[in-house]
């Protein structure tokens, strides 16, 4: 109770009341056990009869009471429910885990990610592909490197620089068979 002496919880079906009823300091209403009095009515809205106030206060006191009646339901059925998951040791934790798992499993099965997924193992497997031809194709060099003699790789009419330069690299067999498997890898 406020120092006034009325009941200011909203939930409460008593709002607004003094303890023992009386006249409602808010709306100038007198209250008859939770219940407006419309003899007490300062003016009733343009058009609407002594009669008709009086039906639609009753009607809105049961629609009031309907609704607290329903939120008791409700908190009941709450705390029902929390037992039961309390017993079958369904924490609130456990939950956010189960729903990020069909969360991630709905996302698997989607369309989408089908799709990202195949293009991205076909991009891999190109990929992997090229990387190996040439590799295979550096070693296949350095081995033929290796069987010349050292003297001739460093021959008057031969330079480093010649045998490192673009032109050179870019006509080489193995330069063009690298471009060729890199040119078919698309994506999506």
């Amino acid at each position: 109770m406020d120092p006034v002496g009325q009941d200011i919880n909203l939930n409460s079906p008593n709002k607004g009341l003094g303890p023992a009823g009386g006249v409602d300091s808010l709306t100038g209403v007198s209250m008859e056990g939770g219940a407006m009095g419309v003899a007490a009515v300062n003016t009733l809205p343009p058009g609407l009869t002594e009669e008709e106030a009086e039906e639609l206060y009753s009607e809105l006191t049961k629609v009031e009471e309907e609704i607290n009646t329903l939120r008791q339901v409700l908190l009941a059925k709450e705390k029902h429910s929390a037992d039961l998951k309390r017993k079958l040791g369904l924490s609130p934790l456990n939950e956010l885990k189960q729903n990020i798992t069909k969360g991630w499993q709905d996302v698997q099965t989607s369309n989408a990610y089908k799709k990202t997924s195949e293009t991205l193992s076909v991009a891999g497997q190109k990929t992997t592909a090229a990387l190996s031809t040439m590799g295979t194709a550096l070693s296949r060099k350095l081995g033929d490197m290796r069987a010349l003699p050292f003297s001739n790789s460093f021959g008057s009419n031969y330079s480093i620089r010649q045998s490192i330069s673009m032109p050179t690299m870019r006509n080489s067999p193995t330069f063009k068979s690298f471009e060729d498997k890199v040119g078919n890898i698309k994506l999506g």
